[in-house]
């Protein structure tokens, strides 16, 4: 295994930081045990040939490279269920109530490999029934990953990402595939996302403004200022009324964020 010295370390993590928003200053040992073997099997000796390539290239593909090495996205269906339970119960009635256009706007930010949209998607289809064609329910989900976006798209997934899913549910948006115990999820519910590239650092310049954002378990990865910001932004892209909703692993500082705070990891523009 190689190893980093000082100076290449803090390069490191700071661009990192500066372009991803992600805080690896205390993760150097996960930064060596993660990337060593990449950087030897692209024909670097050494940390400072890797950590000047990327800074001097910037080469999309090595930068994508390291950012799936040093991130992890494990996820599976109904995830922190809690959250669609209310999502179910108190949003959307409420966005039945307001939204007289019938256009609702969902965002799944840092939508890993998909398993988070397509749980909304299936809530929506469960909540509106037959009159889901007179809605358009369809889910942005959004990741800074090709690879992760890549499997969302490919969309599919073993049983342990369906573990959390009743019989019902698995048998009626859920089709085998490949090898057993191997599943995709039905054309319907696939359709009704739509999946983007998107770095959680870029201004956020979408067509509407947001009535929920489901951002969880991204913000582990962001110092205090760089997750203020963020969520200043999302703020700032959400419609009156929006809702906000983290890991239940994360929070928000009461006093720095503009959001209202209704319970654990749910927050409201009010």
């Amino acid at each position: 295994m190689l190893t980093i010295n000082d100076s290449d370390f803090e390069r490191l993590y700071k661009f990192i930081h500066q372009n991803y928003g992600i805080d690896l200053s205390k993760k150097r040992q996960l930064i060596v045990g993660r990337l060593s073997n990449t950087i030897l099997s692209m024909g670097f000796t050494s940390f400072k040939e890797y950590v000047d390539h990327l800074i001097n290239n910037r080469k999309p593909e090595d930068l994508e490279l390291m950012l799936n090495k040093l991130t992890t996205n494990y996820t599976f269906f109904m995830r922190e269920g809690a959250h669609f339970d209310y999502f179910t119960k108190t949003i959307l009635p409420w966005l039945v109530e307001t939204k007289k256009d019938k256009v609702l706007s969902i965002w799944s930010a840092g939508c890993s490999s998909g398993e988070e949209p397509y749980t909304i998607s299936m809530l929506l289809k469960e909540f509106f029934g037959s009159k889901a064609s007179l809605w358009d329910t369809r889910v942005l989900a959004t990741d800074i990953s090709q690879n992760a976006l890549l499997a969302a798209t490919n969309a599919v997934y073993d049983e342990d990402s369906l573990k959390e899913l009743s019989p019902a549910w698995k048998k009626k948006y859920f089709i085998p595939v490949g090898e057993p115990g191997t599943y995709t999820v039905t054309p319907e519910i696939k359709s009704n996302v739509i999946f983007r590239t998107f770095n959680l650092m870029d201004p956020i310049k979408f067509r509407l403004k947001f009535d929920v954002i489901f951002c969880r378990n991204v913000m582990i990865y962001f110092d205090q200022a760089t997750k203020e910001a963020l969520v200043n932004r999302f703020y700032n892209a959400s419609n009156p009324g929006g809702y906000l909703l983290i890991g239940h692993s994360e929070n928000l500082s009461k006093t720095a964020t503009p959001y209202q705070y209704l319970m654990p990891a749910t927050y409201r523009k009010v």
